[in-house]
């Protein structure tokens, strides 16, 4: 038997790569490693920035729980273009590229997607183009949310009332002075009503949906460590909710020529019910298998295709 039939006949290898304290956390992981095994596929956690991995020996480099890799983007990115050069990597580095910067919002609203209003101020801009956002989005939503453009797990985040104008915009203030740019978006009543709806996708076929409670406390910047927790449990996404995030999940596939192995639509409710993206996940979402029994299963499913 030559080497190539050896190469057949041992189980692919699959890196799920994540952060130094972040695989623990992660409700995906084993639920995930199991559907896997189900399926004969080898597979186990690697820590994106530990050099020590040989990411070349992976048939298939799945981006999972990397929730550390906000502060050292550049790294990350590069790390991603590495990795890509020397073996197959899901999402793709340029899919990454994009989505690791809330900015993509912009260019989702310009192709017609309805987003929940937002403004952007880099850090060589004015105060007062900071101010006048923060004025403007709590004119629109009674209160505002002040995160960073490239941030995960709501760090550096926090939402505020019109009378914590001044806390809204020293958060802004350091965002900016940290080299940062920020984003300011109104904060939409319907979160703490009804929360917000997850869409996942895998290889561009809904897999399920899921609803998160309101996750910002009022009055000032979240406290928490790696990643806010969150309340989720299982939802039904209405028929409106699936033609706006398929939509733009076509415009992703439009983009890039693609389909990305996993996606994840976080939609809002406006004010006259019909659903707003709040956020597009690419990059590092947790799937929330636990909320369908047939996720792991389908998660597993789409990672064995995209081994071929």
């Amino acid at each position: 038997m030559g080497p190539d039939a050896n190469r057949e006949a041992r189980s692919p290898r699959v890196l799920l790569a994540t952060g130094a304290e972040a695989w623990e956390l992660d409700e995906d992981a084993d639920p995930l490693l199991e559907a896997l095994a189900a399926r004969g596929i080898d597979a186990g956690p690697a820590v994106w920035d530990d050099p020590g991995v040989e990411w070349a020996a992976a048939e298939l480099v799945v981006v999972r729980s990397t929730w550390d890799y906000a502060p050292r983007r550049a790294e990350f990115l590069d790390w991603a273009r590495r990795v890509a050069a020397a073996t197959t990597l899901a999402n793709h580095p340029e899919v990454l590229s994009w989505n690791t910067d809330k900015r993509y919002l912009r260019d989702l609203e310009a192709a017609g997607v309805p987003v929940v209003r937002t403004g952007f101020v880099g850090p060589e801009e004015p105060a007062q183009r900071r101010a006048a956002l923060l004025a403007e989005a709590v004119a629109s939503g009674d209160e505002v949310v002040v995160k960073p453009s490239v941030s995960a797990g709501s760090k550096d985040t926090g939402r505020f009332g019109a009378g914590e104008l001044d806390d809204a915009a020293a958060l802004a203030a350091r965002i900016c002075a940290q080299g940062r740019t920020v984003m300011v978006q109104p904060y939409l009543g319907s979160v703490d009503e009804v929360g917000e709806t997850g869409l996942v996708f895998f290889r561009g076929e809904f897999s399920h949906a899921f609803n998160k409670a309101a996750l910002l406390a009022p009055g000032g910047e979240a406290q928490h460590g790696l990643f806010a927790l969150e309340r989720i449990a299982p939802a039904t996404a209405s028929g409106p909710q699936r033609r706006l995030a398929e939509e733009i999940l076509t415009g992703v596939i439009d983009r890039f020529g693609s389909v990305p192995l996993y996606a994840r639509v976080d939609l809002l409710t406006s004010g006259d019910g019909s659903p707003l993206l709040l956020e597009l996940e690419l990059t590092e979402p947790s799937w929330f298998l636990g909320t369908d029994p047939l996720a792991a299963g389908r998660a597993a499913g789409a990672i064995a295709a995209e081994l071929g």
